[in-house]
């Protein structure tokens, strides 16, 4: 398999999973609602994260880099809005 297809792969496949975030942020923003979010999910989903962004920094695969820097701001974003909106 070409190396650009492969390429094209990882940065849909974080593309998706990175903008899926969005409407549950938007969500608990309008809403000023987060209690429906578990502070046990939020912390886990962010321990992973911050790996996968080590993990693709360590080995230098840009579609992971960026797919997980993206996330993890998303995701700090809901969890400021999850502390903010008791």
């Amino acid at each position: 398999m070409p190396h650009s297809l492969i390429a094209m792969i990882g940065y849909l496949a974080g593309t998706l999973t990175t903008i899926s975030f969005v409407p549950q942020l938007f969500k608990t923003w309008r809403c000023r609602s987060a209690r429906e979010i578990s502070y046990a999910w939020i912390s886990t989903f962010t321990t992973g994260i911050v790996l996968w962004l080590a993990y693709g920094l360590l080995l230098w695969i840009t579609p992971v880099i960026m797919a997980n820097a993206v996330t993890l701001m998303l995701v700090v974003s809901l969890l400021v809005m999850k502390v903010r909106f008791r």
